[in-house]
């Protein structure tokens, strides 16, 4: 978002902006100073943004001008907007605010104490690491007498990636991989490409926030496929493909991010063909198809690029889900002249991968299964805790059971996911809200819990949560907004 928002699309961010019942409702320009505060912390409304003038916001939201007026002052007062006579208003946010791992704002770090983080579904090292990055040490110097930039990748990682597609029923050379700086460095690529402004791009919904903020950023028109509560419904993702032809479709089949489910094997055999039909490249996101929680002896089904005879599947993936995310390492795996141009594209942006990260990476994935095989029955056990909490706390919201990826996506008992993080952020838990995964201010009704942290984290997280839940129905925001300021100070 750049410059200034208009009225409208302001209007579609907020959504929901006050869910809850009349009779529980704190003053209407309260809550719309908190839904506001909410779009500014969790980066669905940028910083430095013109706010449409009180009138044109009154009018898209069908409210009183005095009820703008009084939310604008709330927050200049809050320290998230500066106004200048005769000029407008801009967001803005106030002193101590920092950018947290998930991209969401939050106090800095002395005022961290006690908070439980829910905001980032990502695992902590293996103990593999240390070794691996010791013995890539010793690596090192073969490649010190040469000029450093390798903008494919060297080509020992390269052949260890290809080698992985390979494995898995997918024949690969090094030659199709481009080593890139993690998933969403790849992504990006792919979107420098081939998408220029006004373009169409389709996404699930919900998806991968990071998704939606580079298609943005490229300034795409993003278009979205809803999934159901069982997943995909592949005709109907299929004729979504016919009927609009989007530029790319950005898919997450392997324990899509944040639902958790997988795509079955007839709808990937079918995506490709109809892709080509259409006219649209497919770019499939396997960041989690290391991550299953199989416990019956089920298998993986094969890579949506197995069923590709046309070179239109464009596979992205990487280390940060199932081994760090402090290891920024991924890549692109595609057609050999296609990986050429993105490489072209890439020398722009950041030239090449830094060599001694790369060479970490080859030691660590030549644990193999290993290192992703010992958290499995962690992982199993985190996401039962997580579910047995939240069956016990707050039996009114739908939760499916995933059988891998690393969070839960829960449905709640009303449209006060924006709201509901809020609040829980008084209590000490943060939380990533739904409309994070959406465009619009959609999906207010749903919450990402992920299953990475400690169990008794994530009994002490569902407890506050529940009690948040509960606050939500009888405190104003005032009283909310209060804490939230407790917590900065």
């Amino acid at each position: 978002m750049s410059g200034l928002v208009r009225g409208g699309q302001l209007a579609r961010l907020l959504g929901e902006w006050h869910a809850l019942p009349a009779r529980r409702r704190s003053p209407d320009y309260l809550a719309l100073a908190g839904a506001v505060r909410g779009l500014l912390t969790d980066g669905r409304l940028a910083l430095g943004v013109r706010l449409p003038a009180e009138r044109e916001l009154a009018e898209a939201l069908g409210i009183s001008r005095t009820t703008i007026s009084a939310a604008y002052r709330e927050l200049r007062d809050s320290g998230h907007l500066a106004s200048r006579r005769g000029s407008g208003s801009w967001t803005t946010l106030p002193e101590g605010m920092r950018v947290g791992a998930s991209g969401l704002w939050g106090p800095a770090p002395q005022a961290e104490a006690g908070i439980i983080d829910l905001s980032c579904a990502a695992p902590s090292a293996p103990p593999e690491l240390v070794e691996a990055a010791r013995a890539a040490v010793d690596d090192l110097p073969a490649y010190l007498g040469q000029v450093g930039y390798w903008p494919c990748g060297l080509d020992v990682l390269r052949e260890v990636v290809a080698d992985r597609y390979t494995a898995r029923g997918l024949p690969t050379r090094p030659e199709q991989i481009l080593i890139t700086n993690g998933t969403q460095h790849a992504l990006d690529l792919v979107i420098r490409l081939h998408v220029h402004p006004g373009a169409a791009v389709l996404t699930e919904s919900p998806t991968y926030p990071g998704a939606l903020a580079a298609l943005a950023g490229a300034r795409a028109r993003i278009a979205t496929y809803g999934l159901g509560h069982d997943g995909w419904d592949g005709e109907l993702l299929l004729d979504t493909l016919r009927q609009t032809r989007p530029r790319l479709a950005y898919l997450v089949p392997e324990f899509q991010n944040p639902t958790g489910h997988l795509m079955p094997v007839k709808l990937r055999e079918q995506l490709p063909a109809v892709a080509h039909s259409a006219g649209v490249d497919l770019v499939i996101d396997e960041s989690f198809v290391d991550m299953h929680l199989f416990d019956d002896g089920a298998t993986m089904p094969p890579p949506v690029a197995a069923f590709d005879r046309h070179s239109r599947v464009m596979t992205i993936g990487g280390l940060s889900k199932p081994y760090w995310g402090g290891m920024r390492i991924g890549w692109i795996r595609a057609a050999a002249p296609l990986v050429q141009r993105l490489a072209a594209v890439r020398v722009g942006v950041d030239m090449a991968s830094p060599v001694l990260d790369q060479l970490v990476a080859v030691r660590l994935l030549a644990y193999g299964p290993e290192v992703v095989d010992a958290r499995r029955p962690g992982l199993r056990a985190r996401r039962d805790t997580l579910l047995k909490a939240l069956a016990e706390r707050l039996p009114e919201w739908r939760v499916s059971v995933p059988d891998g990826g690393l969070t839960l996506w829960a449905e709640l008992d009303a449209p006060v996911s924006s709201a509901l993080a809020r609040a829980a952020e008084s209590h000490g838990v943060r939380l990533a809200p739904g409309p994070r995964f959406g465009v619009d201010g959609t999906l207010e009704r749903f919450l990402r819990l992920p299953f990475t942290l400690p169990e008794q984290d994530l009994v002490d997280a569902v407890d506050r949560i529940a009690a948040a839940r509960f606050d939500l129905d009888r405190a104003p925001d005032r009283v909310i907004y209060a804490a939230e300021q407790a917590l900065i100070a």
